[in-house]
């Protein structure tokens, strides 16, 4: 029986199992609704939005940092988006103390409420500390980055040879690999996910976030003076594009590209790669994993200054609530579970072995289990990153997401797909 449907049996049974003893107790919240926010008296509220380390956040990592330091952690999730949540929270004067927010909020929300870290001793440990208005705000959580996950068990089962990533090098590269898979079998060896977060809001991205001045390439944008259809890096990313879809195993029914299914098929070697990013490890171990995933830059034919690099950096930050909701002595309690997070064994093996994720710390040493987390942790460390743009509109992912959805059915042309982006980012200005 495969992984995944164990998994679905065993949250059949849990599920019962709950709403049985929901009923029992008179009720409970609802799938997607944060717990009361009331709590424990004198504990620590803190606000988590990466959904995939919910249970263990609060299962481990909040009981072990009571049991060390006597202070009672409570741990909350909300399905809506970070901002629209938060801003509930302090229009009812009831604020998290800390709080898990993307990049992009910092320059908002904790601009407004975050408090000054920048004499704490984690500062000096990390390369991916944000800075507002002069004081360091942004205490960043894990590093995430995207690019095209590759599967070597499944390519070097296919070809009988030894799979190196770095000898993919260009699209013409990429193309006579994927051309070699077709001749030996793999009758369609990528796959592309049809979300609009991944379409717009991490795979186009990068034909901004891949040059030296973005904040002038997006001012141009906004002022309707660049062309995109002419951008040299717009079209290179663009030609990678059309390659993975003519190979992709939805080609033809682009609708039905359900993301657990690609996961599925990458994971268990039907196909070789997908366009995605390190968080898709949680959904691949699910399944029958082959083993030998890992990440490479996304392939083209314009070799410039990114050329092998990901996309990437600090994925979500926490910051310290200074607003008038919370306690001198809270936001302290606050900076000493940041510290304690940044400097302790048991969080560092939290990170890096429960949760898998990259630290972004350079003090933990500890092994990350996630194999795409490992590949990315090597990028990082050869600083083979190139920085996310923090600067995109909260509507930049659905509404450019949906033209990109429309490109991939083939429901548009690559220059109405730009024409769309020039539109968008005019309406900006």
């Amino acid at each position: 029986m495969k992984k995944s449907t164990v998994k679905k049996l065993l949250v059949a049974m849990l599920s019962f199992a709950m709403i049985f003893a929901m009923a029992a107790c008179g009720g409970g919240s609802s799938e997607g609704e944060e717990a009361s926010s009331e709590g424990a008296a004198g504990a620590l509220k803190i606000f988590n939005s990466k959904m995939e380390i919910q249970d263990v956040f609060e299962s481990d990592l909040a009981s072990a940092y009571e049991a060390e330091a006597g202070v009672p952690v409570e741990v909350y999730y909300s399905s809506d988006t970070v901002a629209a949540h938060l801003s509930t929270k302090y229009a009812s004067k009831d604020p998290y103390a800390v709080n898990m927010v993307d990049e992009k909020d910092l320059y908002s929300l904790a601009k407004e409420y975050g408090a000054d870290m920048s004499d704490m001793d984690w500062v000096k440990d990390t390369n991916y500390a944000v800075s507002v208005d002069g004081k360091v705000v942004g205490y960043p959580v894990c590093v995430e980055a995207r690019g095209i996950i590759y599967n070597a068990t499944a390519i070097e089962n296919t070809l009988g040879e030894k799979f190196d990533p770095a000898s993919i090098k260009t699209l013409d590269d990429f193309k006579a690999l994927l051309d070699k898979l077709v001749a030996a079998g793999m009758e369609t060896p990528t796959s592309v996910m049809k979300e609009d977060w991944s379409l717009g809001a991490h795979y186009l991205a990068q034909f901004i976030e891949e040059r030296e001045d973005v904040d002038g390439y997006v001012a141009s944008l906004k002022a309707g003076e660049a062309k995109v259809i002419e951008d040299p890096k717009f079209n290179a990313l663009m030609d990678t594009f059309d390659v993975l879809k003519d190979y992709s195993m939805w080609k033809g029914q682009e609708g039905s590209a359900e993301r657990e299914l690609s996961e599925q098929a990458l994971a268990e070697g039907k196909i070789a790669f997908m366009f995605g990013g390190n968080w898709d490890f949680a959904m691949m171990k699910d399944f029958d994993y082959t083993g030998g995933a890992g990440m490479m830059p996304v392939p083209q034919n314009l070799e410039d200054d990114y050329t092998g690099k990901l996309v990437g950096g600090g994925s979500k930050y926490f910051y310290v609530d200074a607003s008038e909701g919370t306690s001198a002595e809270t936001q302290q309690a606050a900076k000493d579970f940041l510290a304690w997070f940044a400097s302790s064994d048991t969080a560092h093996k939290f990170v890096s072995e429960t949760c898998g994720m990259v630290s972004p710390f350079g003090s933990n040493t500890v092994t990350c289990t996630d194999d795409l987390g490992a590949s990315v942790k090597g990028f990082a460390d050869a600083d083979m990153l190139i920085p996310n743009y923090p600067g995109f509109p909260d509507d930049h992912y659905s509404v450019i997401g949906a033209e990109m959805q429309k490109y991939l059915a083939g429901q548009c042309t690559r220059e109405e797909l730009a024409t769309a982006i020039e539109n968008y980012w005019k309406a900006q200005a």
